[in-house]
């Protein structure tokens, strides 16, 4: 048995993360952590955020100016999911994975694909910090022309996104409509026939276009639905606003609803929870980017309704961290075989337990890591 394990223990390993790389579709497109240091569940990372330089004028003279200062900062991803799935396999299913190269047993890939789904929407949830808006609420992305495309194209421009590595995540109704327009898939239009071949999106207008079943809806909170304004003049920079109920009601606010203020062009999200907001109690709602004009009172407030979040975004506004487990002394003294392996193309290490219960020996996948939108100023919502 010992001979056995120690045979195809890595073949299992690599196996799982082939299945893991076709199913977890967010980690190959975001930021990713490619450490192999292990860690243990709680810990934390630090991911650097570059701040803004001015250019400055070149004056000679006999001394050297004096450096200009800048502030990078540092956002902390926490290693805070933990997850694992089991399976079992019988002594004919060992023979076979270390046989042949291509087999894989139906209840390990339900295994790895479970890891695959919590990781994807892991990540997807991060959604609610971006504040970029494009397309119409309730209506599926690319219904008759690709002007969803270019106009999320506009929006990353318009926030200083890079124009390399922009990927493009959609549901699956958004990508069957894609793959219907004929700008997107005529041979004789895009002078390649491989989208009809292959049945991807592919490149479009400087975006890499992927589709999962993983993207998420936003649903409003209460307050979307009722008459509302700004409760007081805020200058520009601020990051509270003070909000009130025009008629009668009461509202709620949930993190991640989207609105515009009259006057101003700019999208603005929700970032925290506040509850009984009404004309006669105004309160203060925290709220991202920071202002852009100054919010005049009883400047009137419209909510985007709620969507499906599509998501057009730079690699780097989302992280995406993952480590590998490390074993404890008491599980190897107690006879549990562990071996992690990471996979270079989504960074994500799987760890494989096989250990002996009561008649029984138990397999178990699990994996570490952490999500988060560290720069929203890269990504943009495609509503659907």
């Amino acid at each position: 048995m010992s001979n056995t394990l120690t045979n195809i223990l890595p073949k299992i390993l690599a196996r799982g993360l082939l299945a893991l790389r076709e199913q977890a579709v967010m980690p190959r497109l975001v930021n990713g952590d490619y450490s192999s240091e292990a860690a243990q569940k709680g810990d934390t990372i630090d991911v650097p955020i570059p701040s803004a330089i001015a250019a400055s004028d070149v004056t000679p003279a006999p001394t050297y100016s004096s450096a200009t200062d800048s502030s990078p900062q540092k956002v902390q991803i926490q290693l805070n999911n933990w997850k694992k799935t089991n399976f079992s396999l019988t002594d004919k299913e060992m023979m076979e994975i270390d046989r042949n190269a291509h087999f894989m047993p139906m209840q390990m890939s339900e295994a790895v694909r479970a890891l695959a789904n919590v990781i994807n929407e892991d990540i997807h949830a991060e959604y609610k910090g971006v504040y970029g808006f494009t397309g119409t609420a309730g209506t599926t992305p690319f219904a008759s022309t690709v002007a969803d495309a270019v106009n999320s194209r506009k929006v990353l421009h318009q926030q200083r996104a890079p124009r390399s590595m922009r990927r493009g995540v959609l549901d699956y109704d958004a990508e069957a409509n894609a793959l219907a327009l004929s700008a997107f898939s005529d041979a004789e239009k895009v002078g390649s026939s491989e989208v009809k071949i292959e049945g991807e999106v592919g490149r479009k207008f400087g975006v890499d276009w992927f589709a999962d079943d993983a993207v998420m809806t936003h649903t409003n909170g209460t307050l979307a639905a009722l008459n509302t304004a700004v409760g007081s003049t805020t200058a520009i920079g601020g990051t509270t606003l003070k909000m009130t109920v025009v008629s009668v009601g009461t509202g709620v606010t949930a993190v991640g609803d989207v609105f515009t203020i009259a006057g101003d062009s700019q999208t603005y999200t929700v970032t925290d929870i506040v509850s009984a907001v009404a004309s006669a109690t105004p309160k203060d709602v925290s709220i991202s980017p920071a202002l852009q004009v100054i919010a005049s009172a009883t400047s009137g407030i419209t909510w985007k309704a709620s969507h499906v979040v599509n998501l057009v975004f730079h690699r780097d506004a989302f992280a995406f961290a993952n480590r590998p487990l490390a074993a404890s002394a008491a599980d190897l003294q107690l006879g549990s075989r562990i071996m992690s392996m990471t996979d270079p193309q989504t960074g994500i290490t799987l760890r494989l337990e096989v250990s002996r219960q009561y008649k029984q020996v138990t397999w178990e996948f699990d994996v570490l890591w952490g999500a988060k939108l560290v720069r929203p100023e890269l990504a943009c919502r495609l509503a659907g």
